[in-house]
């Protein structure tokens, strides 16, 4: 179970609107999605829980790059959502390196390796039991990033929102 808005700024404060993240594919797709809930290109958040167990924001500043941060990579790549938003760029790895493991015939034990001992987490393209992206995303909205990496992933959309001024606007599309 997932639950996604957008909170946009606007000059009488943020307006949040629940969206499906059905037909968004890609990074891009979801920044488009923002610029659109704010014609005046201010602020727009994208606010993504999954389960309780990862969040992320998507800030978008008009035609600005989006910036994202993701509080648990981990558990986001088991997520299509959270693998919109877990970029290659974010992971640290070499854009275009796709290598679909599902397809190789490889069992461990190619060049005198044991089957035992690496799991999914090993290897160079590991992805992180942590937050990624940028922590500082709220800085200037009154989050800092020692308070976002506190947040715990069963409340951090409302904590968010009511640092932010905009827990009832956020409730109300919840």
């Amino acid at each position: 179970m997932y639950f996604a808005a957008l909170l946009a700024r606007t000059e009488d404060g943020w307006e949040a609107s629940d969206t499906e993240l059905d037909n968004v594919e890609t990074l891009s797709d979801l920044a488009d999605l923002a610029r659109e809930a704010s014609p005046d290109e201010d602020t727009v958040l994208v606010l993504i829980e999954q389960e309780d167990a990862w969040f992320g924001v998507v800030r978008v500043d008009g035609e600005d790059d989006p910036r994202i941060y993701v509080s648990d990579a981990f558990a986001a790549q088991r997520s299509a959502y959270g693998e919109l938003l877990l970029t290659d760029e974010l992971l640290g790895r070499d854009p275009g390196v796709d290598v679909d493991l599902e397809s190789l015939d490889l069992d461990g034990t190619e060049d005198g390796e044991s089957d035992s001992g690496d799991d999914e987490e090993g290897g160079a393209d590991a992805v992180p039991h942590s937050p990624v992206g940028d922590s500082q995303i709220l800085d200037d909205l009154g989050i800092s990033e020692k308070e976002l990496r506190a947040l715990d992933a069963d409340d951090a959309l409302s904590s968010i929102a009511d640092a932010l001024g905009a827990a009832e606007v956020l409730e109300t599309v919840r």
